[in-house]
């Protein structure tokens, strides 16, 4: 197959679906929206920025003052406003590229703006668009024209790829055919055993007796409520002094780090760097709790890897997180905007090593079941051909 990836090219989730086709040996393209050096061996690249994507390839110290002077969330809206404007411009960049690489598919890596982008330039090939998310829940209820361009792409999609069975259903709310082909799997293909993989069963003891950690994986993202969590800690430590708490991808957040001076919690709480998979993986690994305070979400990466890793989920109570997790069984679903309810889940989980060793048996079964990447890679693979072979409609 000769396929057209539209996507952030920086972004592991994309990435880690891409490298199954380059490595089963199909002509693989890709249309970056962002700025980068290619990590695959892909037939043809193309940096196509949209909706400012290209001042993520401003100078640090540039990007430094925009994060301290424009939290995560004011960004996030001011891009909603005015990045559809840039969609003119774009479009006939990716429709020159297509022309050139001529793809049996394009594949546009999450609607905002990789399938909106797609949509108004991929008039004659079949489109496959992946839902990401917050896609529905939070980008196209920002605004009248997030919606009406998330309306544009869905009426446009041949086929659609969501991490859900929630935005399967929202998809058809914004207009797409409720006869038109669909898959479900984690958005970056699932969970790979060899990184991330369940601990035995004795080892929870083990880490008590050497200290309380508790890990929140996500980053500073507009729908993450990082100020409930950072929040939640000090009254955790008025029950349990002996936790700490790990923020991986937080290190030098001018955000993050105001928290935590203000609550003077810095001898408790680690702010690290972005970690690679294997890193990623002994974090989970060394801590009882993984905290993962959203307000919108589809499946996140790193509530699959934590399953998989042993540690204990404690997530916003959201409809698509109770696709994986049921509260009191295999994870604790919380008021992601209520801080003593974080707080109290965090307390109790700790306290509970019986929950948490049954919640680690029955989400091992779940990864294997539902999230493995190579099962659900080849079944998206077969997934593309038989778009192709049935000659799926571009009307």
């Amino acid at each position: 197959m000769r396929i057209l990836f539209v996507a952030d090219g920086r972004s592991s989730t994309a990435l880690n679906w891409i490298e199954h086709f380059v490595k089963g040996g199909h002509q693989v393209h890709l249309a970056s929206t962002f700025r980068c050096s290619p990590t695959l061996p892909f037939e043809s690249f193309h940096f196509i920025p949209v909706a400012f994507s290209g001042a993520a390839s401003a100078k640090p110290s540039d990007r430094k003052r925009l994060r301290k002077n424009l939290p995560t969330a004011l960004r996030t809206r001011m891009r909603n406003w005015v990045g559809l404007f840039t969609l003119r411009a774009a479009g006939r960049h990716l429709r020159a590229v297509i022309e050139q690489v001529k793809p049996d598919l394009v594949h546009a890596m999450r609607i905002p703006y990789e399938g909106m982008l797609a949509a108004a330039s991929a008039s004659s090939i079949p489109l496959l668009i992946s839902v990401w998310g917050n896609d529905f829940t939070l980008h196209a209820r920002s605004n009248p024209f997030m919606a009406a361009a998330t309306r544009r792409a869905m009426r446009r999609a041949n086929v659609l790829h969501s991490d859900t069975k929630r935005d399967l259903r929202l998809a058809q709310s914004y207009g797409f055919a409720a006869d038109k082909p669909t898959l479900i799997a984690p958005g970056n293909g699932g969970i790979r055993s060899e990184i991330f993989y369940p601990l035995p069963d004795d080892a929870d003891e083990g880490k008590t007796v050497a200290r309380l950690r508790v890990i929140n994986p996500r980053g500073l993202r507009a729908y993450v409520r990082n100020d409930v969590f950072f929040q939640a800690i000090p009254r955790v430590l008025t029950q349990r002094p002996e936790v700490r708490f790990y923020c991986p991808s937080m290190e030098g957040e001018p955000e993050a780090q105001r928290w935590v001076e203000k609550l003077k919690i810095r001898d408790y709480v680690s702010l690290m760097p972005r970690l690679s998979p294997r890193a990623l993986a002994d974090s989970y690994h060394s801590a009882q709790v993984m905290v993962s305070p959203s307000t919108h979400d589809g499946t996140p990466n790193s509530l699959l890897e934590a399953m998989a890793c042993s540690a204990f989920p404690i997530c916003g109570d959201l409809e698509s997180i109770r696709e994986w997790i049921i509260h009191g069984e295999n994870g604790l679903l919380v008021d992601a905007t209520d801080p003593q309810g974080l707080a109290d889940a965090i307390v109790w989980a700790l306290k509970d090593s019986a929950m948490r060793k049954r919640a680690a048996k029955i989400n091992a079964q779940i990864i294997a079941e539902r999230a493995d990447y190579d099962t659900n890679m080849k079944r998206a693979e077969g997934f593309y051909q038989t778009i192709l072979n049935g000659k799926t409609s571009t009307a």
